[in-house]
């Protein structure tokens, strides 16, 4: 029997689209997008329409709780029931705390399903219950650019990405869009089509650079130079918009201060870029009648990101580039939803004075034998932290420890899952029922199963409920159904919700969080900067309480070998997802700029071998001039297999080099040298 079912796209991804998806005799044939979403409107990613059906049914997908049974990473499991696992994982667990306690169990999870109940629910209740050490996310990955959003417009919304239609000029900073934001080209294709300007700022002549009115290529980690001596050359050109600065922005006299110690030169010296370029995008941004600015992640991969992202996101308040449809920041979108993530996750039952671990320092806890307590038990969920942390070779050395309890729950057989004692068999987002917002539009959605669930395994609600039971939780949250969940998960009174309750919401239709009132969401208009002070903060006081940064400043990195390599989005997979599909288990290419290839006589196609202090990795040769002198670009999310050499970029990556705020991972301050294989 051949079925076509409404599901919701769940991967780490800004877009979250809708899915159209055809079932034959229970499983899953096809992928397509639908028009459930407006945003996404039909279209989907190429990897999630070629590549989701093996990762549900294929080779890989896991099936049954497994009990390791050879050594560490070999892959040497055998089947057991739940039973017997849940009893496992209970007494590991177990011995750990009556060791060292609570604190020494922590859970190492990130971003796998995004979906509210997924990404995070019945899961955090049980750590917090247990008093399990707590994790800070975020520095891994997003929550730099997070921070540096909140700092100038606090909780308050951006705007949504349709908006951008109705803007003359959009710069599409540190934003791969057709590989990471796709839905984003579509509009940028009717600004062009109107008249309009599409301004692309980023290291690689990514493919959007190839259809746009002006590509500035600069150098990785530069944006901060670039973004002050901007807002330096429209002061002087006598550019601002001094009425909008005196009603909603604090702290422009501090901040302009500090841009004026930019100016062409700094730009030309730092950035790479040419005054004609510079002077271009400075004439554009003064004549705008309606700017609009999106920012990627890629900016906060350098160690001056903060900084980055704060002096982009500014010009737009400088120029009064806010309080209409069309003009603004398209960042954070998603603070639109009603989301009621206290109350879902159980906050309540966190235990006062338990420690919290940045995410990116998990290796180097797990191998600090001064810690107290130490980590005696660990939990991978949602996450592979092999093909995904700096410094593989140190986590792969923290997860070999022979002392070590470690559990892994997943969809498929990752690199990380080969560590664990005891693996239990997670259900795919296809098989249960979850509610999806989003982090890069606005649109709310909730998805049924499509199929049954392949073999033993089970949605993460029903893992956790299970482990509770098995440890005595026996407090009525741990008990609670999807639906109710769902329901915890989102405010049900918000009038946006049209009088469904979140777990009764239609799934073939997405519901619209972008509109506040009657009128669109605008910042300074129908929102506001939900900062202390109600204006956009340019200045921030509790960035210079907690990281010295109150104001953004250039703190480059001294390169100690040639090149700098940076790993942005694959076009075959998001993140690690989809790494061990056949099409990325070849040697990933590593594209390097004629010049430097002709300096070490090197050809198009040649096998190499990327080095430094930390590893080593194989790739295959590409000569492009997408990339600059001395910059590489090989993608991420790759897994070990596809390297000869057993590791990947991220064994090439810094874990020591940290953000200016938030001590986030710094992919983009690798530097290496590149010899033939």
């Amino acid at each position: 029997m051949t079925l076509t079912l409404p599901s919701v796209c769940p991967l780490d991804c800004p877009d979250t689209c809708s899915l159209s998806v055809t079932v034959e005799d229970g499983r899953v044939a096809q992928v397509r997008g639908s028009a459930a979403n407006p945003f996404t409107a039909g279209v989907i990613c190429n990897k999630v329409a070629r590549y989701y059906p093996d990762f549900v049914h294929g080779p890989r997908r896991l099936t049954h709780p497994l009990r390791r049974t050879g050594p560490r990473g070999s892959g040497a499991y055998e089947p057991i029931s739940w039973e017997v696992a849940l009893d496992l994982i209970h007494e590991g667990f177990s011995r750990a705390i009556a060791t060292d306690g609570p604190q020494s169990v922590l859970p190492l999870n990130y971003a796998g399903p995004h979906g509210e109940l997924a990404g995070g629910s019945m899961d955090r209740r049980f750590f917090y219950r247990m008093g399990a050490t707590m994790l800070d996310r975020g520095p891994l990955c997003g929550g730099v650019r997070g921070t540096a959003y909140t700092s100038l417009f606090g909780s308050a919304p951006g705007m949504p990405p349709e908006q951008a239609e109705l803007a003359d000029l959009v710069l599409v900073w540190g934003n791969n869009v057709t590989v990471s934001n796709l839905h984003l080209m579509r509009v940028l294709k009717r600004v062009r089509a109107a008249g309009g300007r599409v301004v692309v700022i980023d290291p690689r002549r990514i493919k959007l650079a190839e259809q746009c009115d002006l590509h500035l290529q600069l150098h990785p980690g530069s944006d901060v130079v670039l973004a002050l001596a901007l807002a330096a050359e429209l002061e002087r050109r006598g550019a601002l918009d001094h009425g909008f600065i005196g009603k909603w922005v604090l702290g422009a006299d501090r901040y302009l201060e500090a841009a004026r110690t930019h100016d062409v030169d700094a730009v030309v010296r730092h950035c790479g870029l040419t005054p004609v370029e510079f002077h271009m995008l400075a004439d554009w941004i003064a004549g705008a009648r309606t700017m609009a600015t999106s920012l990627g992640n890629g900016i906060e991969r350098g160690r001056s990101g903060g900084a980055g992202l704060r002096a982009a996101m500014a010009l737009n308040a400088l120029t009064g580039q806010h309080g209409r449809p069309g003009a603004g920041v398209i960042a954070k979108p998603g603070l639109a939803f009603p989301r009621t993530t206290e109350r879902l996750q159980g906050d309540h039952l966190k235990q006062p004075g338990t420690r919290v671990f940045n995410i990116v320092d998990v290796a180097a806890h797990l191998l600090d034998d001064r810690l107290d307590p130490p980590i005696r038990a660990l939990m991978i969920y949602n996450h592979n932290p092999v093909a995904t942390h700096p410094d593989q070779s140190n986590m792969i050395r923290a997860l070999n420890r022979p002392d070590l309890f470690i559990v892994g729950a997943d969809v498929t057989m990752t690199d990380s899952m080969a560590y664990c004692d005891v693996i239990l068999p997670a259900a795919s987002h296809f098989e249960f029922d979850d509610i999806y917002g989003a982090y890069g539009q606005t649109w709310l959605q909730r998805a049924e199963p499509v199929i049954a669930p392949v073999g033993e395994s089970l949605p993460n609600t029903e893992i956790f409920r299970r482990l509770a039971a098995r440890f005595g939780y026996d407090e009525p949250e741990f008990r609670d159904s999807d639906a109710v969940l769902m329901d915890q998960a989102i405010d049900g009174t918000d009038p946006r919700l049209g009088g469904h309750a979140p777990s009764q919401m239609p799934t073939d239709r997405a519901l619209d969080m972008a509109r506040p009132s009657d009128a669109p969401l605008v910042m300074c208009d129908t929102v506001m900067p939900a900062t202390p002070s109600g204006r956009i903060e340019l200045y921030s006081q509790d960035l210079e309480d907690r990281f010295g940064c109150g104001l953004p400043r250039h703190d480059p990195v001294a390169p100690d070998l040639p090149f700098t390599l940076i790993t942005p989005s694959s076009s075959k997979r998001t993140n690690a997802t989809f790494g061990g599909h056949s099409d990325s288990l070849d040697p990933e290419t590593v594209e390097m700029h004629p010049v430097d290839a002709a300096r070490l006589d090197l050809s198009d196609g040649d096998p190499v071998v990327l080095r430094n202090g930390r590893g080593a990795v194989a790739l295959r040769l590409k000569i492009t001039d997408a990339t600059r002198p001395g910059v590489l670009y090989s993608p991420k999310g790759t897994w070990l297999e596809s390297s000869s050499t057993g590791q990947t970029v991220n064994a090439l990556i810094p874990s020591d080099i940290r953000t200016d705020i938030e001590r986030g991972a710094c992919y983009n301050e690798t530097f290496v040298e590149v010899d033939r294989a």
